[in-house]
């Protein structure tokens, strides 16, 4: 009997690291202290806003989203994750299948939306300063915030309703250690041209995000240009360098994947899994370690939390 109509596969397998299977139980160690760190930095970020009034500006908003949309990204991947490195089960169902992708997309096109944002709130405060604070007041803040959770929401809801009408015969090995929409209907062995179709008009969207933050450094670049002094020029680039970083640690191993992918013609089934799986670990991870290195206001409240709380 099958798991839903139109199925005759009862579960996907994922699949761990090729070549590695027997150092799964040594692998989980560190994914495991990789996810640790990503969600109590990221929780970190989150409280020191929340509880700091001088934080309350928008640059930090949108700094929480994105912490946010990391934490979704963590705890996306982190059942499946778990389950193969700390217990070798590679099995998942469909319903749970379709549930996950549908989840690490919607969180990775609300990331990717928030770096846009972030980049136009860097051209913002750069090239009208005096009016920054009332064009981004709180409450407009807050209803950029709510569209783009609905925007990313609306555009990855079709997937796994998609997915579930195609029929799944035989193949049922993923090549990930997680379910994503492109991986899963590959292999139905029905018609998929409506979900091929609609993943690419995804993917486009995901592009035109990182072209519009090109266009918005662009931009940046030419306002901070037009500044006469040399340590005005370099104070205002500096406030962009952690968002820049940001955008270079998520976009990096998406436009990666995408390159090997399409241009590799002997391409490494273990390269290809590592660089996936650096899209989903190292965001989450390295975001607030840059926001709090290079971010001295965050930095300063982190480490006074941080004092206060070993002194009681």
């Amino acid at each position: 009997m099958s798991v839903f109509n139109n199925s005759e596969v009862k579960y996907f397998l994922l699949i761990g690291i090729p070549g590695l299977e027997y150092a799964h139980a040594w692998i989980s160690i560190p994914i495991c202290l990789m996810y640790l760190i990503a969600i109590v930095g990221n929780c970190t970020i989150i409280f020191v806003i929340k509880t700091e009034p001088s934080l309350h500006e928008p640059m930090y908003y949108f700094l929480t989203m994105l912490a946010v949309s990391d934490m979704g990204l963590s705890f996306s991947s982190l059942p499946t994750m778990l389950k193969i490195f700390c217990f070798n089960a590679m099995q998942i169902s469909p319903n749970a299948c379709f549930a996950q992708e549908f989840f690490i997309h919607v969180f990775t096109a609300m990331e990717s939306s928030v770096l846009l944002i972030m980049s136009l709130d860097r051209f913002l405060a750069i090239h009208n300063p005096l009016r920054y604070s009332s064009i981004l007041t709180g409450s407009r803040v807050a209803k950029i915030g709510l569209i783009l959770a609905i925007r990313s929401t609306a555009l990855v809801l079709p997937f796994p309703f998609t997915l579930r009408k195609l029929k799944y015969c035989q193949k049922n090995l993923l090549s990930h250690l997680y379910c994503l929409h492109q991986d899963v209907m590959k292999l139905a062995c029905s018609d998929n041209k409506i979900n091929f179709i609609y993943g690419f008009f995804a993917a486009l969207c995901t592009m035109l995000d990182f072209a519009l933050i090109l266009m918005s450094y662009m931009l940046i670049l030419k306002t901070v240009l037009s500044i006469a002094s040399l340590v005005e020029r370099l104070k205002a680039l500096n406030t962009c360098v952690s968002h820049i970083c940001a955008v270079l640690i998520f976009y990096v191993p998406i436009i990666t994947l995408a390159a090997i992918h399409r241009f590799a013609k002997h391409k490494s089934p273990l390269l290809v899994i590592l660089i996936a799986d650096m899209f989903l670990l190292v965001p989450p991870l390295m975001n607030p370690i840059v926001y709090c290195i290079k971010t001295r206001q965050i930095r300063e409240k982190v480490l006074g939390k941080l004092v206060n709380l070993c002194v009681r």
